[in-house]
C-alpha cells in the first residue's frame, strides 16, 4: 500500500510536448509510469513517443482514458489556470512542478479548490515516487522530476519542501538498503496545496509506512503545526531536519516562501518544535536516515 498514487494509477501530463514536459515524461515511462494522456492545447490527435495519446484539453484526456492525477509542466503565466483544468475536469491529484507561479494566482487556485475533490501537490515541487516492485523499483509511479533509479520499495514515508533535500533522504535510505512506501515533496512556495501535516497524517494511516521524515526549512509555521500533531497523536517514529538555520532574517533562502520575517519562522524554534513533539531532529542533513533508523 502507498499514499496518493500506486503503480496503477494513470496519469496525464499537461505540457507533455514542452522540452521539459516531454523529458520527464520520458523517463516516467521509463521507471514504469502509466501515463494515459497528454495535454497540450493545439495538438489534440497527435502521439507523444508514437504510444501516449494527446489532447486538447484534460476534460477530454480524462474522459477517453480514465486518468485520475495529472503532472503539470506548463509555464508560470498559464500554470494557473492549468490547475482549475484538472481540477474542473475531476482528477483526485494534481502536482504541480511548475515554478515561479505568482503569489496572487496560488490564492485565485486555493480560494476555487475550497470545497472541491482535488488535491494539490506544489507548486514548485519535485513530485511524487511510490517505488515498484522491480530492479531499481521500475513499475511504480512517478510524477514529477524526481530521479525514479534511487528509490527502493519498502516502508518509510518522506515528505519535504526541499526537492534535493527530498533526494538525499532517499539515497540515504536506499543506500542503508531500506525501502520507501512514498515519497511527497510538496514544495517550498508560500502558497501550495498540501502541507507537512496533511502527509504526515496519510502517513500515520497507512499500513505499509512503519516510520517517517519529515524535511522543513525556514519560513511559515507548517512545520510547528505538524510536530504539535505528531506530539499529540501520531503512532509512527518520525525523524526531522530544518534547513536553514545559518540563513539571515530577511533574506529568502532558496524557496520563495523560505524567509524568517517578523521574527517568525526561524530555524531554531522549529528546531525546537520538533524535539518537544519527541521527533528525533537531523544536525545536518547526512543523519536524516540514521535519526529515523535508531527510532525504528
Amino acid at each position: 500500500m502507498a499514499i496518493l498514487v500506486t503503480p496503477e494509477t494513470k496519469v496525464l501530463v499537461q505540457g507533455i510536448t514542452g522540452a521539459f514536459g516531454a523529458r520527464h515524461t520520458q523517463l516516467s515511462l521509463a521507471y514504469g509510469t502509466r501515463i494515459a494522456a497528454g495535454v497540450t492545447p493545439g495538438k489534440g490527435g497527435q502521439f507523444f513517443e508514437n504510444t501516449v495519446p494527446i489532447f486538447d484539453t484534460v476534460r477530454e484526456a480524462v474522459e477517453a482514458t480514465g486518468a485520475t492525477a495529472s503532472a503539470i509542466f506548463v509555464p508560470p503565466p498559464f500554470a494557473a489556470d492549468a490547475i482549475l483544468e484538472g481540477v474542473d475536469a475531476g482528477l483526485d491529484l494534481v502536482v504541480c512542478i511548475t515554478e515561479g507561479i505568482p503569489i496572487r494566482d496560488m490564492m485565485m487556485v486555493k480560494r476555487a479548490m475550497l470545497g472541491k475533490k482535488t488535491r494539490l501537490i506544489g507548486p514548485n515541487c519535485p513530485g511524487i515516487v511510490t517505488p515498484g516492485d522491480g530492479r531499481d523499483s521500475i513499475g511504480g509511479c512517478r510524477i514529477g522530476i524526481a530521479p525514479g533509479y534511487i528509490h527502493k520499495k519498502g516502508h518509510v514515508g518522506v515528505v519535504s519542501r526541499s526537492g534535493t533535500l527530498t533526494y538525499e533522504a532517499v539515497w540515504q535510505l536506499t543506500c542503508r538498503g531500506v525501502g520507501q512506501s512514498t515519497c511527497v515533496g510538496i514544495g517550498g512556495d508560500p502558497v501550495n496545496g498540501t502541507s507537512h501535516l496533511d502527509v504526515i497524517k496519510m502517513f500515520n494511516d497507512d499500513p505499509d509506512t512503519h516510520g517517517i521524515i519529515m524535511i522543513g526549512e525556514i519560513g511559515g509555521s507548517a512545520e510547528e503545526e505538524a510536530a504539535e500533531w505528531i506530539g499529540n497523536y501520531c503512532k509512527k517514529p518520525v525523524a526531522g531536519f530544518i534547513a536553514g538555520a545559518t540563513a539571515p532574517p530577511g533574506r529568502r533562502m532558496g524557496h520563495a516562501g523560505a524567509i524568517v520575517s517578523g521574527g517568525k519562522g526561524t530555524a531554531a524554534a522549529k528546531i525546537a518544535a520538533l524535539r518537544e513533539a519527541g521527533i528525533a531532529v537531523a544536525e545536518t542533513p547526512s543523519v536524516m536516515a540514521e535519526r529515523l533508523l535508531k527510532l525504528m
